[in-house]
């Protein structure tokens, strides 16, 4: 039988609160993104929350609609990529019902690129509607010169 001594005992107890007490500090931080949207879109709202509870910390800024083209515009997306709601993360921008999955390997691979979008609002994407029912549909990754390219492809379920 091991017996533990008192400053063993103590020693331990010391050793487990610090590394408790480090777990939040070793936490992964949420990823910032700042998501512009029309107020009226709730399918916005059920993206946002999926982004959430994959790690991203989102801000949303309501604008109605004539700004937000303005701002889809002024930011590189094409017309052909547009969707119903605009983001931006660490310098690029998401377009879309765009996978947090595909957001963070674009934030790992850090391509020379716009950003990615989801064009329209298949259903099944992301905020619209259960994924075991969704459409097939492509993220594109959106070049510097305004061309895209497919980035990820997603089959129907």
């Amino acid at each position: 039988m091991t017996t533990l001594s008192r400053r063993s005992a103590l020693f331990t107890l010391a050793a487990t609160l610090a590394a408790a007490g480090l777990r939040p500090a070793l936490a992964e931080v949420a990823t910032p993104i700042r998501v512009a949207k029309d107020p009226n879109c709730g399918c916005c709202g059920a993206w946002v929350d999926i982004l959430q509870a994959d790690g991203f910390a989102a801000t949303i800024e309501e604008m109605d609609p004539g700004a937000l083209q303005d701002h889809k515009r002024a930011s590189g997306i094409p017309a052909e990529m547009a969707s119903c709601h605009t983001a931006e993360v660490e310098g690029y921008m998401i377009e879309g019902h765009v996978p947090p999955a595909d957001i963070r390997r674009l934030l790992a691979e850090r391509p020379d690129a716009i950003g990615l979008a989801v064009p329209g609002m298949p259903y099944g994407s992301p905020g619209m509607g259960p994924e075991a029912e969704r459409e097939a549909y492509d993220v594109h990754l959106i070049r510097r010169d305004g061309t895209t390219e497919v980035f990820t492809s997603y089959a129907a379920a």
